[in-house]
Formats: C-alpha cells, sequence, structure tokens
C-alpha cells in the first residue's frame, strides 16, 4: 500500500487496530479488528468483546491487508466516514 496523507481516505472497517497513544489510559494497547465506526468513534472487537474507542483522543496503528502498519492521529479520522472522502489533508513532507 502506498503511505500517503490520503490513507485518511481509506475505509477502515474491517481493518485490524491497536491504540498506540490514548487520554484514557485504560485503552492503550487495546487491539482488534473495527466492526463499526460513527462520527466520534470506532467499534473494535477486542477479545470477543466490543469495546467504543474515541478517535479524538486516541492515536492508532492500523494494520492494513498487505501487511502496512500505518500510524495515524485520531483527530485527523474525526467526522463521518463518508465525509472523509472529501476531506483534503496538506501534504506535511
Amino acid at each position: 500500500m502506498n503511505v500517503t496523507p490520503d490513507i485518511i481516505r481509506c475505509e477502515l472497517i474491517g481493518t485490524e487496530a491497536k491504540v498506540a497513544k490514548s487520554l484514557h489510559n485504560c485503552n492503550v494497547g487495546l487491539s482488534g479488528k473495527i466492526m463499526d465506526e460513527t462520527r466520534n468513534t470506532f467499534v473494535v472487537l477486542h477479545e470477543g468483546k466490543r469495546k467504543t474507542l474515541v478517535k479524538e483522543a486516541s492515536v492508532f496503528n492500523f494494520r492494513f491487508s498487505d501487511g502496512t502498519i500505518v500510524e495515524i492521529d485520531g483527530k485527523l479520522l474525526v467526522g463521518r466516514p463518508e465525509d472523509r472522502l472529501k476531506k483534503h489533508v496538506r501534504r506535511l513532507w
């Protein structure tokens, strides 16, 4: 997978995710498959239980189907999934 700023426009449901950093210490290290996404949260299947994670309060590591691991700040992901397609991100590198 080509890692560009357009990566935030990808469909994330079904992707493996891990919380790298969070304002809520109990969420750090939580990992699993993303089952659902709302404007402000992800629902992750962690050890057979559904956990709701706040996007804005966390930094996520996503593992895509080709094995690529990308770290994305949840603040960039806030918004409805269908509206992220319209979002333009300035390239920082």
